[in-house]
C-alpha cells in the first residue's frame, strides 16, 4: 500500500494532467453535434497509425526475455490497426452516401 501511496505522490503532476485531459476531452467532444460526430471520430480514429508505428518500435527494442512487453507490444498493434482500418472503413462508407447514384 505504501508503495502505492508514494507512486501516487511522486507522479501527481502527471495524474493532474491526465485527468484535466480527460475533462476537456469529454467537453470538447460533448459540444460536437452529432451530425459531425461520425467523420470526426472516424478521423481521429486513423490518428491511431501512431500508435501501431510507435508500438512496433517499441517491440524491436524490446529483448526477447521481456515477454510482458512483446505480449502488450503486439495487442497494441493489433488493436491500433484495427482502429486505424474502422476509420477508413467508415470514411468510406460516409463518402459513399454523398456519391450520386
Amino acid at each position: 500500500m505504501e508503495a502505492i501511496l508514494e507512486f501516487l505522490v511522486s507522479q501527481r503532476e502527471i495524474i493532474y494532467f491526465i485527468l484535466l485531459a480527460i475533462f476537456v476531452g469529454i467537453e470538447v467532444i460533448g459540444g460536437v453535434p452529432s451530425v459531425l460526430h461520425t467523420p470526426l471520430m472516424s478521423g481521429a480514429n486513423a490518428i491511431h497509425g501512431v500508435v501501431v508505428i510507435g508500438a512496433i518500435i517499441v517491440l524491436l527494442d524490446t529483448p526477447v526475455d521481456h515477454i510482458g512487453t512483446l505480449v502488450l507490444g503486439a495487442i497494441a498493434v493489433v488493436l491500433g490497426t484495427i482502429n486505424v482500418v474502422g476509420g477508413f472503413v467508415v470514411t468510406d462508407r460516409m463518402l459513399e452516401m454523398f456519391k450520386k447514384k
